[in-house]
C-alpha cells in the first residue's frame, strides 16, 4: 500500500502538508454543536459568530475560514444533525412503502428539538441566504424519499405522487409537533398513511 498524503514514511504519523495544517475535525464538531445549542437557546436573530466562538473554544477567524456567514454555519449544523437518507422501504405493497417512509420521516423530525425547529423556520423567513441553504438540504431529502417511492411502487402511484408525498408528509408532521404539540406516535403515523397519504398517492 502506498503512503497517504501528508504522512511521514518513518513514523506513519500525519504531518502538515504543503497546503497548511490538517483540518481539525474535532474542532469542526465543537463549532457545529455550539451552533445548535445556541440556536435553540437564543434563536437565529440573536445568534452570533462571537457567541459560537466563545461556546466552542474556536477562534472567530477559524469559524469564518470554514463558513463564510451565519447562514452557512447554521445550515451546516442542521445538516450534520439530520439523517443522510431514508432507509429502503420495507415490504412489497404501496402501503408498506409509504408507511416505512412516513415512519422514518416522523421519527427523524421528532428527534429534532422543537426550539431548534422554530429557530430555523424563523431564520428562514428573515434571512434569504439561510432559506436558500436549507432548501437545498430539504430538496435533497425530498429527492431521496421520492426515489424510494418511485423505485418501489411506481406502477401504483398517481401522477406527481412523489412530489405530493414530499410536500404533504413533512408539513403535517411538523404541524403535529410544533403547532399541535403532540407526538408523532404510531397511531398518528397510521392515520397519516391510511387517511391522508394513500388516498392522495394511489393511482385511480
Amino acid at each position: 500500500m502506498g503512503r497517504g498524503v501528508g504522512t511521514s514514511e518513518s513514523s506513519g504519523k500525519a504531518r502538515p502538508s504543503a497546503m497548511g495544517r490538517p483540518r481539525d475535525f474535532g474542532r469542526d464538531l465543537a463549532i457545529l454543536d455550539a451552533t445548535l445549542s445556541l440556536l435553540t437557546e437564543v434563536g437565529y436573530e440573536q445568534l452570533s459568530m462571537e457567541a459560537v466562538a466563545a461556546r466552542s473554544g474556536a477562534a472567530k477567524t477559524t469559524i469564518y475560514r470554514r463558513y463564510p456567514d451565519k447562514a452557512a454555519l447554521v445550515a451546516a449544523a442542521v445538516e450534520r444533525r439530520a439523517p443522510a437518507k431514508p432507509p429502503p422501504p420495507a415490504g412489497d405493497s404501496l402501503r408498506d412503502t409509504v408507511h416505512s417512509l412516513a415512519a422514518w420521516l416522523a421519527r427523524s423530525i421528532s428527534e429534532q428539538d422543537v426550539g431548534l425547529l422554530g429557530a430555523v423556520f424563523t431564520g428562514m423567513r428573515n434571512d434569504a441566504r439561510l432559506a436558500e441553504a436549507m432548501r437545498l438540504i430539504l430538496r435533497r431529502d425530498e429527492t431521496a424519499m421520492a426515489d424510494g417511492l418511485v423505485r418501489h411502487a411506481a406502477e401504483r402511484l398517481a401522477p406527481g405522487a412523489s412530489t405530493l408525498f414530499a410536500e404533504v408528509a413533512p408539513a403535517l408532521i411538523v404541524h403535529r409537533i410544533v403547532v399541535v404539540g403532540e407526538p408523532c406516535d404510531a397511531a398518528f403515523v397510521e392515520h397519516l398513511v391510511d387517511d391522508i397519504l394513500l388516498p392522495l398517492l394511489r393511482r385511480t
